[in-house]
């Protein structure tokens, strides 16, 4: 019974982590496009202070070409991390039904297969936002 009990502790310990990744990925996501909304605003005051909005202007300013290709190399990371996120995701769905798993396992041989409750209430949390 000692295994079965380290073994759901394992379980619940890695749909934990997958989470805690999963949540990572959301902040950082959500930090790189509130970013790119800021090098926009600054694009936008820059072009008005000089009267240009033509790139290919050679009297654009310099200020705004580098906030420009700063807003690429985001857009780049943005789309990278969302990539991530759909392989965290199925790395937490997995990680969910192998906890499922081993709780029937430990339920069915008369344990209560709960270990930690905590960790249903965020697999709760999870399916309500999304």
């Amino acid at each position: 019974m000692k295994s079965r009990d380290n073994l759901l502790r394992l379980k619940h310990f890695q749909v934990e982590d997958k989470t805690r990744q999963l949540a990572q990925i959301d902040m950082m996501i959500a930090e790189f496009e509130r970013m790119h909304g800021d090098l926009d605003a600054q694009i936008t005051i820059e072009e008005e202070k000089a009267g240009i909005t033509d790139v290919s202007h050679f009297a654009y300013p310099t200020f705004a070409k580098a906030a420009r290709q700063r807003q690429e190399n985001l857009v780049g990371s943005i789309r990278d991390l969302k990539e991530k996120r759909i392989n965290a995701e199925a790395a937490l769905q997995e990680a969910d039904e192998d906890l499922v798993k081993a709780q029937k396992l430990e339920a069915r041989d008369g344990g209560t297969g709960i270990v930690d409750q905590s960790v249903d209430d965020l697999a709760e949390n999870r399916a309500m936002i999304g």
